[in-house]
């Protein structure tokens, strides 16, 4: 699709292609040994796990073993059971299959198999509180969280010290069992320490660092949450519990930008890829993006390549108003607000799970229009903004992407076309 017909469409297809890369039913099988003799048990959590449970059995057969995903994020298994939980603050339902999940890892021995799938989303689906603590506190300290602005790996760290099952434990928990462990990043930096915080990785954060979380960015908490951090059973790198676990991250957010980037360059752009691990306030960074494209536009002579700017990453949004906030479309707004409807600039930012922040939205498209169809809708973009209400103000121009459930996750997406 040549991008000045329809910049829209083009935007929306490189996005499409971005997600398509990451589907574990086209990448799963690459990384994945033939299956192991002797007992076999597939474990995991994550928005993608479930459709990597799928991969798994399509060249397997049927598997005994439990994963968790997000409630619509299922799909049909022959052995493995599916069970679905709330994303992103954790539920009852999610503690009870993770209960499930050690009780089936618990008796394994040495000559067991063990394939943990672990995508984004693990985080908030793997629930086991750390000894002292009830759900209800973890659920506050999640949605605390959530809304601090802190980013993904600070998060974690303070995720992982209030757990049972994350910052390696799951593998403790199946040790001596063999552990692959295939991840689908969702992190900045890929580390797979990080995503869906660690379960099956050492960690070497101390209870310090953890509490340092909380005071950083001011999140009040009682002292039955402080108890646990003390009380922390996050396994050190070295721990011998590990020694027989190996990580893969076997799908990031680079393989999706650069097959993204190959799609743009065969319809003529000339393709700058500024980074897969972007971080940083959404608005911060979208009004950053917006000066360097209209330098780039007032650069351009009519007869140049259109310039495509690809990035990814994990931007945050501290929450201000009374809006449910989503990084892609703050992102979005912050963007149209600085281009202030200059010509020839589009774009797209979405997230590759289908879901930006709590919302069941993937992101929004921004064009040279987009204010002026908000001043005909009667929205106001700055009050949007200062409200964390983006998803609202998208939707009131018409201008949401919506894919439902993508069946993974390697984070945000944005794509800024200047022609």
């Amino acid at each position: 699709m040549a991008p000045l017909s329809d910049p829209a469409r083009f935007l929306r297809s490189l996005f499409d292609r971005a997600v398509e890369v990451a589907d574990p039913m086209q990448s799963l099988h690459r990384v994945l040994p033939p299956r192991p003799q002797g007992r076999v048990v597939v474990v995991g959590a994550g928005k993608a796990s479930a459709r990597m449970a799928e991969a798994v059995e399509a060249a397997w057969g049927p598997c005994d073993g439990l994963v968790i995903t997000r409630y619509g994020y299922a799909r049909p298994c022959k052995g493995i059971k599916i069970v679905e939980a709330a994303h992103p603050v954790p539920d009852a339902a999610g503690q009870a299959a993770t209960q499930r999940m050690l009780s089936l890892l618990e008796p394994l021995g040495a000559d067991d198999f063990v394939l943990a799938l672990i995508s984004g989303g693990a985080s908030a689906l793997l629930v086991a509180p750390a000894d002292g603590l009830s759900l209800a506190e973890k659920q506050a300290v999640n949605a605390a969280l959530l809304a601090s602005g802190a980013p993904i790996d600070r998060m974690n760290t303070l995720r992982k010290h209030l757990s049972r099952v994350k910052g390696g434990q799951l593998a403790a928990a199946a040790y001596p069992a063999r552990m692959l462990a295939l991840m689908i990043s969702d992190v900045p930096g890929d580390d797979p320490a990080f995503i869906g915080s660690g379960p099956t990785v050492g960690d070497a954060s101390t209870p310090a660092d953890a509490l340092g979380v909380l005071a950083d960015w001011t999140i009040p908490v009682p002292p039955s949450v402080t108890q646990a951090i003390a009380r922390s059973g996050v396994l050190r790198p070295d721990d011998p519990r590990l020694s027989r676990t190996t990580n893969v991250i076997y799908a990031a957010p680079a393989q999706s930008l650069a097959a993204a980037a190959d799609l743009a360059r065969t319809a003529g752009c000339h393709v700058e890829i500024l980074g897969d691990a972007l971080e940083g306030e959404a608005r911060e960074v979208a009004a950053a993006m917006a000066a360097q494209a209209m330098a780039i536009k007032s650069a351009k002579s009519p007869d140049d390549l259109p310039v495509l700017l690809l990035s990814g990453g994990e931007l945050t949004v501290t929450k201000r108003g009374t809006g449910i906030g989503g990084p892609n479309a703050e992102f979005s707004l912050a963007l149209a607000l600085a281009l202030n409807g200059a010509a020839g600039i589009h774009a797209i930012a979405c997230d590759t799970d289908g879901i930006d922040g709590a919302a069941e939205v993937a992101g929004a498209i921004v064009t040279p229009e987009t204010l002026a169809k908000a001043r005909r809708a009667g929205a106001d973009p700055a009050a949007h903004l200062a409200a964390n209400d983006a998803h609202s103000f998208f939707a009131a121009i018409g201008a949401q992407v919506i894919t439902g459930p993508t069946l993974t996750n390697v984070n945000d997406f944005r794509a800024i076309l200047i022609l």
